[in-house]
């Protein structure tokens, strides 16, 4: 079953609450979405690792319910 957007956007606003969050729904199948993360938390951080942390929020959802996720993080 897809994720719906708001629910993408809230599990990573839990794990990571200074976040700003943008969903995109990418084909409006619900299943191929576009996120920006923005976390001033994300500082001294490599993209690797920021990329870590949403994934993480994300409890492993993703290759299931979250079919395909285009991620864009930063500090600011």
């Amino acid at each position: 079953m897809p994720m719906l957007a708001d629910d993408i956007a809230a599990l990573i606003r839990a794990a990571i609450p200074d976040a700003v969050v943008e969903i995109t729904d990418l084909a409006g199948d619900g299943d191929h979405y576009a996120a920006r993360v923005v976390a001033p938390s994300f500082a001294g951080l490599s993209r690797v690792a920021q990329t870590r942390a949403v994934y993480a929020a994300l409890g492993g959802r993703m290759g299931g319910e979250l079919h395909a996720l285009q991620l864009t993080t930063s500090a600011s």
